[in-house]
């Protein structure tokens, strides 16, 4: 957003709260999506980055990984299609699964995260009769997914009829975020060894889905993006490889962290021992950024004046939230100029998991309203600010 636009947001807008902006989430999901769909590549949201934007995303893209029953309602009153949804997670329950299965008739993929996953989903295939579309995810070393020998028996037992229901679309691998090209090229090199080891087995893998984990640039401190020249060289290390089948690749924090800001107001300022000290109306349980260790890191802040400017000079302001914990600082040493009560810090590209991964019912304080903005619709309140006093109190 530009600058302007942000003067205008602020100006109807009470703090703390979140603003997606949806053109620019757009705009930059669909440069990826076309740049995939010229290496006929699919696109898959997880939407644990920010369910908020499952329906803005629900035309661009081709699916969405759900982790648990709650981002499955969400899909539901989105009125997601069912076949567009890859039902994931560590933690599957018998009553979730059936449930999907008979109100679907057996649409969708199910992924396999263990012998025991693999065994409930053939019972309720078998319960239903209903077949399901079943990828198998690979672990890459903790506590998701099989390992590569459990994955042979698994396709191999299929291959035999041991899973009569079951249709084995593929495997699923993700090792984590942040990560640069290099080493996602080693990834490929090695699935492509394990997807060949299947195959020299008489084991056909229609279907890899992969989560790359691009890298997103936080912090000043850091290189900015190419993202379309990355994405040119993640296509270039792609083609490289010999598989066939259909390839979809999981992505989250790379397509929605950049479309999100955090509003939040200066309350209080203090020097302490020749330290300036800023209180915001946030704090730690709203506002998250990867990789920022002890607030040392200096992320991307606009800073809106609602008042006069007492100095030109920049000063360095220690940024403090509202919460009564020594650890609710979230940056430091941040050069403000002229800064005052009033005035609003603009946190920007928290479009991902920054919401979603604070202690929010810490001190009981309201969680944040949401607002998406766009050119066409302005301002639009898609959550009230909401308390949390409820939940951390018995129940009456």
């Amino acid at each position: 957003m530009k600058a302007q636009e942000i003067q205008n947001i602020i100006q109807n807008i009470s703090t703390p709260a979140y603003v997606f902006d949806l053109d620019t989430l757009r705009q930059r999901v669909g440069t990826i999506q076309k740049m995939l769909k010229r290496e006929n590549i699919g696109l898959c949201y997880a939407m644990k980055a920010n369910p908020f934007l499952v329906g803005a995303l629900s035309d661009l893209a081709d699916r969405f990984e759900v982790c648990s029953p709650g981002e499955f309602r969400i899909c539901e009153r989105e009125q997601l299609p069912m076949d567009k949804l890859v039902i994931s997670g560590v933690n599957k329950e018998r009553k979730d699964i059936l449930r999907m299965v008979t109100s679907y008739q057996g649409q969708g993929i199910f992924t396999v995260e263990s012998l025991e996953q693999l065994n409930l989903l053939a019972e309720c295939a078998r319960e239903t009769e209903k077949d399901l579309k079943i990828l198998v995810r690979i672990s890459s070393g903790n506590q998701f997914g099989v390992d590569f020998e459990q994955v042979k028996h698994i396709f191999e037992t299929g291959k035999k009829g041991g899973y009569p229901k079951l249709r084995f679309q593929g495997i699923q691998y993700y090792s984590g975020t942040q990560k640069k090209l290099k080493k996602i090229q080693k990834e490929l090199q090695k699935l492509e060894a394990w997807i060949q080891e299947l195959e020299d087995l008489g084991i056909k893998v229609p279907e890899l889905e992969y989560g790359p984990g691009f890298y997103v640039p936080y912090f000043q401190s850091e290189p900015e993006e190419d993202m379309e020249g990355m994405m040119r060289e993640f296509c270039a290390c792609l083609s490289e490889i010999k598989f066939s089948g259909r390839v979809t690749l999981e992505l989250g924090r790379f397509l929605t962290a950049d479309c999100g800001s955090f509003f939040t107001t200066l309350v209080d300022h203090k020097e302490t021992d020749g330290q300036n000290y800023g209180i915001v109306d946030g704090g730690i349980h709203h506002l998250n950024y990867y990789g920022q260790v002890m607030a040392m890191k200096l992320p991307y802040v606009q800073h809106i004046s609602r008042g006069r400017k007492i100095s030109q000079n920049a000063k360095e302001w220690t940024i403090c939230g509202s919460l009564c914990t020594t650890a609710d600082v979230i940056v430091r040493q941040l050069p403000l100029v002229g800064a005052q009560i009033g005035d609003v810090l603009v946190f920007e590209r928290t479009g991902a998991y920054s919401m979603m991964e604070g202690m929010n019912l810490f001190l009981s304080r309201d969680l944040p309203q949401v607002l998406f903005w766009s050119k066409e619709h302005g301002i639009e309140v898609v959550r009230k600010a909401l308390g949390t006093d409820t939940f951390n109190s018995c129940m009456p």
